[in-house]
């Protein structure tokens, strides 16, 4: 039998979806901050909820 083919597991599956709605002047700061640091939507909000984290009482 041949060996299994396609896309390897990845190791951190992004298998939640939110779907947000946004304004015109954050979908433009979304945007220039893509453009600028060459990343797609999505990374740029992850990056974005990183920066929460700091925020989090302990």
């Amino acid at each position: 039998m041949s060996p299994r083919t396609g896309r390897p597991k990845s190791e951190n599956p992004k298998n939640t979806r939110i779907t947000v709605r946004l304004d015109k002047k954050h979908t433009e700061i979304l945007e220039a901050y893509c453009k600028e640091k060459n990343v797609e939507k999505a990374e740029a909000i992850r990056i974005g909820i990183l920066k929460l984290k700091s925020d989090i009482k302990k």
